[in-house]
């Protein structure tokens, strides 16, 4: 039974704090701070220490006063306020919030509604690579059907969906997680938390496929549609999206650690291991959307599952970002191309359709292709396993013309490290085709100005 916060107790404007002078004072210290910082989050220049020392006392003094809002995030609030006067104490060099991070622990209460005040030195994925003092208010999304699917075969601890109040300049970008690991710590602690803004992946894909589906001339099914129309419908089904991707990066046959974040190799493996989780939650979610004993939330949502990984992949995805190693760009390509070269997408006088009925099979055959990959690598070697996975995307997308990979393994320096392989991969190793390169002039306006964009302001 999914835990839901008193509706009184949300809608109060008492209880609103993006609304109360101390989180806007707060907001206000932070973002006097940031200039002041250093990319390793310490105050460098001697002559700002008295400034940033001022502004921290203010944030201090708002979380104090902000706390009692937050009673059940108590200890972590209260440690929040120790580490940062230790901080500021010590001189503001290179900042240690290890002590608060550990008392954090959003995924303990997942009562839908339940809300958090959340600030540390962090970078901002997506955003700045610098550990700036941000601030977000968060609250958590928990409905029924995702807690009915999280206490049955979709289990994940760490999974903390949420939505924004409000924040600070780093979050003002594309960033739509808030990870544990961006935190200033003096050591690695267990991770166990982490959390996704679905507001704002909700918010951006319905203004984007709104756009394409215009700009292309598809027409909609009548569910696809209302998935656009309803922020709240949106949200909730990247909910259920996000559960089941997240979870699976960890699981089934795979090369020990698919994504190996630590490991330098070639950006087509994140490819392949993003749209793997993606067509994960996409077969999973035909198997609910078919399950008579499912809810019949979660089977509306699974079909709307559906419709929202391929949208979000060939629509935003595909022509989101630079073209400098875009691995969910690549996936978003490679999905494109695959329905099409399957004859379940259509471009024909310069209009899109889509064959609804045959998608399910074909895109299912894509994730199984991907997972054979998978399994077959458990007995190779990392630079043939690189090879095969090479294979199996430039088998549907091309590569670019002047690509030393595409040449084979004949052309490639095999007998050096694995680092002359990774190296040889051109920052555009698979370009955009014609279809997408006149997506992208039409729509580079609508995908810029999703920077930022919530639920509030979708």
């Amino acid at each position: 039974m999914t835990q839901t916060l008193d509706s009184s107790i949300r809608t109060n404007p008492e209880n609103q704090p993006q609304t109360l002078p101390a989180w806007q004072d707060l907001k206000d210290a932070a973002a006097a701070l940031q200039p002041l910082q250093a990319k390793d989050g310490s105050v460098a220049d001697q002559a700002d220490i008295p400034a940033a020392s001022a502004n921290v006392d203010t944030i201090i003094r708002c979380i104090q006063e902000l706390t009692p809002l937050f009673s059940h995030d108590r200890v972590y609030l209260d440690a929040l306020v120790s580490d940062f006067g230790r901080w500021n104490d010590a001189g503001l060099g290179v900042p240690d919030f290890l002590d608060s991070l550990v008392e954090f622990q959003p995924q303990l209460d997942r009562a839908d509604g339940r809300r958090h005040l959340v600030i540390f030195p962090m970078y901002t994925q997506n955003g700045s690579t610098n550990r700036l003092v941000e601030a977000v208010l968060i609250e958590v999304l928990w409905p029924e059907f995702i807690a009915e699917l999280e206490a049955g075969d979709y289990s994940n601890k760490l999974f903390v969906p949420i939505r924004f109040l409000d924040f600070t300049p780093g979050y003002d970008t594309n960033s739509a997680v808030l990870f544990p690991e961006t935190v200033a710590v003096r050591e690695t602690p267990q991770f166990t938390w982490g959390a996704i803004f679905a507001d704002r992946e909700a918010a951006r894909f319905r203004r984007v496929v709104a756009a394409a589906a215009d700009i292309t001339r598809l027409e909609l099914p009548e569910e696809a549609r209302l998935l656009l129309e309803d922020q709240h419908l949106a949200e909730e089904t990247f909910v259920m999206w996000d559960l089941i991707h997240d979870r699976t990066h960890m699981r089934g046959d795979l090369p020990f650690d698919p994504f190996m974040i630590k490991q330098r190799m070639p950006y087509f493996l994140y490819s392949l291991e993003e749209l793997r989780c993606d067509l994960t939650a996409f077969r999973e979610s035909v198997r609910i959307a078919a399950d008579d004993d499912a809810s019949e939330e979660a089977r509306r949502h699974a079909r709307l599952v559906q419709y929202a990984v391929i949208f979000d992949r060939i629509f935003r995805f595909a022509i989101t970002g630079s073209r400098v190693r875009n691995y969910d760009g690549l996936g978003g390509q490679l999905l494109f191309a695959w329905l099409h070269q399957n004859h379940v997408l259509h471009w024909t006088d310069t209009t899109l359709t889509i064959d609804w009925d045959e998608v399910p099979g074909v895109v299912i055959a894509l994730g199984e292709k991907i997972q054979q990959l998978y399994w077959r690598s458990i007995d190779r070697p990392k630079i043939a396993h690189w090879l095969a996975a090479y294979e199996l995307v430039s088998e549907t997308v091309t590569p670019h013309p002047a690509s030393i990979w595409a040449k084979g393994p004949d052309a490639l320096p095999l007998d050096g490290p694995p680092r002359g392989l990774t190296d040889a991969v051109l920052d555009d190793e698979f370009p955009l085709s014609m279809f997408f390169e006149a997506l992208d002039r039409k729509m580079k306006d609508v995908i810029e100005s999703t920077a930022g964009i919530t639920g509030r302001n979708p």
